[in-house]
């Protein structure tokens, strides 16, 4: 399971209270130390990380409290700071002041939680006007904050489709990974990356005409490439009616981001072995009229392949 999206509370420990005690006989006098500060809470981004999966069934990550003042004007230690680590592409919005929190950069550390202070104990505590103090001061509550945590796959090239467009054989091949294929829609139900020549490719599962308004599967993971600097548009030479096929994914993704529809793409006419070479010649001039590269791909054939490795 995929999890690129979650509610979090991250918490900063509470500070401890100081210490209530005094020296034993003649030296008589408070003695009672001061409480640990709670520990702050970063978040990291770490490369180990790419869904939010560990915190699945999670509501608050804590970090450590500080502790209590002891006797003899002992300090109490302080909370050992807490590094939450997200994955790279991952951006958490304050969901009560709308602050948003972006972690762009492999190792990127951001403070987000401040320790609560500790309490004094009584030796602190006392003045001229009471030498001898009976209570010391309870520690502080540490900064609590409410999230709402989205991952976005950091990706070079995003493939995209409509569902059963060849695009997971296509990664297959590409990048050597194993992603499920099977001839029917919506065998990817999850965001699939593979590396070609240095370069992520993530495979996004097919869009539908409405995915931009919450039909199928696409609009949850249209959001994984919309930091991509090329579209890979896969249309299955097979199709009917290529036109239409290319409209629809065009028009989910102008809906989705006027801004994603923009960005630079090739168009990939896939499976070009279940069409006669004349029909493929026909589709394959019919689809430069968008005035895009094309390029007639299919995982049979080594040489398209290799064509396509070179252009990207």
């Amino acid at each position: 399971m995929f999890i690129d999206e979650l509610d979090l509370t991250l918490k900063a420990g509470n500070g401890a209270p100081g210490r209530v005690s005094f020296f034993p006989g003649k030296k008589a006098g408070p003695s009672g130390g001061n409480g640990g500060k709670g520990a702050d809470l970063y978040i990291k981004a770490s490369p180990q990380f790419s869904n939010l999966n560990s915190y699945l069934g999670k509501k608050i990550v804590s970090a450590e409290n500080g502790r209590p003042g002891d006797t003899n004007q002992k300090f109490g230690l302080n909370g050992e700071d807490l590094y939450v680590n997200f994955p790279v592409g991952t951006f958490l919005t304050d969901i009560n002041t709308g602050e948003e929190l972006e972690l762009s950069e492999e190792n990127q550390v951001i403070f987000v939680c401040k320790g609560g202070k500790g309490g004094k104990g009584n030796a602190e505590l006392k003045s001229s006007k009471n030498t001898a103090p009976q209570y010391a001061q309870k520690g502080l509550q540490g900064q609590k904050r409410h999230f709402q945590i989205v991952v976005k796959l950091i990706a070079d090239f995003g493939l995209i489709g409509l569902p059963n467009a060849g695009k997971s054989s296509l990664l297959n091949e590409l990048t050597n990974t194993d992603v499920k294929v099977a001839s029917y829609p919506f065998t990817t139900l999850e965001p699939n990356l593979g590396v070609c020549n240095g370069k992520v490719i993530a495979d996004i599962p097919g869009l539908i005409e409405g995915a931009s308004t919450g039909k199928g599967l696409g609009i949850k993971f249209l959001r994984h490439i919309e930091k991509v600097s090329l579209l890979l548009h896969c249309i299955a030479a097979d199709s009917p009616n290529i036109q239409e096929d290319y409209k629809v994914i065009m028009n989910e993704l102008k809906n989705f981001s006027p801004e994603l529809a923009k960005k630079k793409q090739i168009i990939l006419l896939t499976k070009s072995d279940m069409v006669t070479e004349k029909e493929l010649e026909k589709k394959t001039k019919e689809l430069k009229k968008l005035k895009q590269k094309v390029i007639a791909v299919s995982i049979l054939d080594s040489d398209s392949i290799s064509q396509l490795k070179s252009s990207i």
